[in-house]
């Protein structure tokens, strides 16, 4: 198995369900006493949301990215960014590195068309949300995109930094984004995208009249099929343009929702 490196902190929270995840999943998939080969570099969140705030998106890159180096000179083979936020400077953290960077926002794809499904709503915090680097990723794939109107983005963003990341989860918060995914659903979406990695703390496939796309889930999904993959390229990866496809779990996954 590949030793997979997780660039996480961002926040803890979700972190620590990546690391439960890919354990899980490695053992589901060869049985036994089977854990994840990994290597975590997790940051002091205060500060990259600091730069986040003041727009020093230039100089959260570089912090990344030096990360990045660390996790590949302890002996990763692949890496991924533990959040979906801070793919904005997806570029500069594979730039750092000769690993592969396995992206997020590709692997939803995969696994968004992998259900059948064209139409998405997404959710995140307002940079995920509002910014191309990841809404026009997705576009690229083949998706068409929707985002809560500018009540409802503000709604979803406060609740991941004010609750989400320093582990409250709220029943009115869970009712709030139920609301804001329905009015997503009544605009056409044909499913939705949980595009920050803490919201699957709070929202659930119970929690919505369409499917749901966990992206921590999904991450961690592809990065196991990669890692014990005997094909480096089976798996999607940043510097890639094109995909063998998801892995067959998000595929069953996704059908399954839909009721097909």
């Amino acid at each position: 198995m590949k030793t997979i490196g997780l660039l996480g902190g961002m926040s803890w929270e979700s972190t620590a369900q990546y690391y439960r995840l890919l354990n899980e999943l490695t053992r589901d998939r060869l049985g036994g006493l089977h854990s994840a080969r990994c290597v975590l570099y997790s940051v002091d969140f205060a500060e990259i949301e600091q730069l986040q705030a003041e727009g020093r998106w230039a100089e959260a890159g570089e912090v990344l990215a030096a990360a990045a180096q660390r996790l590949e000179a302890a002996g990763a083979d692949l890496v991924l960014i533990c959040t979906n936020t801070m793919h904005k400077v997806a570029d500069r953290v594979q730039a750092a590195i000769s690993v592969p960077l396995l992206h997020l926002a590709d692997a939803t794809a995969d696994a968004v068309k992998a259900a059948g499904l064209t139409r998405v709503g997404l959710l995140g915090t307002a940079f995920t949300m509002e910014q191309e680097f990841y809404r026009g990723r997705l576009a690229a794939s083949g998706l068409e995109v929707r985002v809560p109107d500018t009540e409802g983005r503000a709604l979803v963003h406060r609740v991941i930094y004010e609750e989400l990341c320093l582990g409250v989860v709220r029943e009115e918060s869970r009712a709030a984004y139920q609301h804001v995914i329905e009015e997503l659903v009544a605009a056409g979406a044909e499913g939705v995208i949980l595009g920050c990695t803490e919201i699957e703390l709070l929202i659930g496939a119970g929690d919505s009249p369409a499917p749901v796309f966990p992206t921590a889930r999904i991450h961690a999904e592809a990065a196991v099929e990669a890692a014990l993959s005997a094909h480096p390229h089976m798996a999607r990866i940043h510097r890639c343009s094109e995909s063998s496809g998801p892995p067959r779990a998000i595929i069953r996954r996704y059908q399954a929702n839909r009721g097909g």
